[in-house]
């Protein structure tokens, strides 16, 4: 007798309706020469929220190293007199996000029950572990 066991896939809409499992790390130093602090999450997102509270740094971010080296990123920029800055929630499902450029950085996300192997092929990711960035990437 053989047993199937479903596990929720990227296409399954019930995992992006209900509430995210929190995650939150904080006060992340994301000053690497040539690179950038990668960010990993245990599940795949249904959200994430990046707040920068450098007074003086611009933070980069990106879904690869390659994204905040070169040119496939976003900039949440130095805090605003006292109060920081924040990007988000944005609707992203990713397994890990890469940050460049700022010395204190937090990180919030709503997580699903999805694996993080879900996302983590050559087949509906073309870096093999997170949606590169780059055009063209399939995210079926």
């Amino acid at each position: 007798m053989t047993t199937f066991q479903h596990k929720p896939g990227l296409g399954l809409t019930a995992a992006y309706q209900v509430s995210g499992k929190p995650f939150v790390t904080g006060a992340l130093d994301a000053r690497f020469p040539g690179g950038g602090l990668r960010v990993g999450f245990p599940n795949v997102t249904s959200w994430v929220v990046v707040v920068n509270n450098d007074a003086v740094n611009a933070c980069r971010v990106g879904f690869s190293q390659d994204g905040v080296v070169n040119e496939n990123y976003f900039t949440v920029q130095a805090m605003a007199d006292t109060a920081p800055n924040a990007v988000g929630p944005l609707d992203l499902k990713v397994t890990e996000v890469w940050l460049s450029g700022s010395t204190d950085v937090d990180i919030m996300a709503g997580l699903t029950y999805i694996e993080t192997g879900q996302i983590n092929n050559s087949s509906v990711s073309p870096s093999g572990s997170n949606w590169s960035g780059s055009l063209g990437a399939l995210v079926g």
